[in-house]
């Protein structure tokens, strides 16, 4: 009878731990506790003395029309790049602040969603969500400094191609805290 329950309660585990880690409802789950961290989590500025530059601009991309597009034509803008995954929870999870923060900065600084997926699962998610972000694809490596082993991997840089913000993993980019730095280098830009 013990015996019985035992592997009953197993069962039920292990049933459990496959369904949040391989079905669509995992995956919910997963984008929801991020939500929850996410909430809290807000990148922060680099202190000025740590920043680092870009040191090569010279970076191809493919938009989401395939036109080629040089990450050199960002260069001196003020430029906010996402690396980013249909497939990656804490990407889907973070992606509605970015979202917001586009839809209220798209016409004063440049944005950059680079995209690790197939452009069907890219359209097919923007379209599901109402998205309308700037989507590129990227054959060769990233520079340096933009570099991250994993997604999403999200960077703030400065008209001068110093990164101001960096957060490898999820994080609230619609905080008050990236608006005030957004603004702050935005008037920082105009007063030059």
């Amino acid at each position: 009878m013990n015996f019985t329950k035992k592997l009953r309660n197993n069962i039920i585990f292990f049933s459990a731990i496959a369904i949040l880690l391989f079905t669509p409802v995992g995956t919910f789950v997963k984008v929801q506790l991020m939500r929850v961290y996410i909430a809290v989590s807000n990148p922060s500025s680099i202190a000025e003395e740590n920043r680092v530059t870009i040191s090569d601009f010279n970076w191809n991309l493919i938009d989401s029309n395939g036109k080629s597009v040089n990450f050199q034509e960002m260069e001196g803008k003020v430029v906010l790049i996402n690396f980013w995954a249909t497939w990656c929870p804490p990407c889907i999870a973070e992606m509605p602040n970015l979202n917001m923060l586009y839809t209220d900065y798209k016409d004063k600084i440049s944005f950059v969603f680079v995209a690790n997926d197939t452009a069907e699962n890219v359209r097919t998610y923007l379209t599901k969500n109402t998205y309308d972000l700037p989507v590129y694809y990227t054959s060769e490596k990233a520079p340096n400094e933009l570099y991250s082993k994993s997604i999403p991997a999200t960077f703030l840089i400065d008209d001068q191609g110093k990164i101001v913000m960096k957060e490898i993993g999820a994080g609230n980019w619609n905080s008050q805290n990236v608006r005030n730095q957004i603004d702050e280098l935005l008037a920082f830009t105009l007063a030059e």
